[in-house]
């Protein structure tokens, strides 16, 4: 692992200190925890859908009605 410098609000710190307390675990194990429960849920949480309608036109809302009708 890597160490890294986190600088937390007064009452974050006052927050985890009781966790820390409550329990029985480190405030380095809660933050661990808490990162990585973070990002296994948030990372690449875009929609599956998100592009599948990309035509690869740059002209294509500006062309949009002739492109109807002709059917390119």
């Amino acid at each position: 692992m890597k160490p890294t410098i986190v600088y937390l609000p007064q009452e974050a710190e006052a927050t985890l200190q009781g966790l820390a307390d409550k329990t029985g675990k480190s405030i380095p194990e809660i933050i661990q925890e808490i990162i990585t429960d973070y990002l296994a849920n948030n990372v690449n949480n875009m929609p599956r859908s998100l592009g599948i309608g990309a035509s690869g036109r740059g002209d294509l809302s500006a062309r949009s009605e002739e492109l109807l009708w002709t059917g390119e």
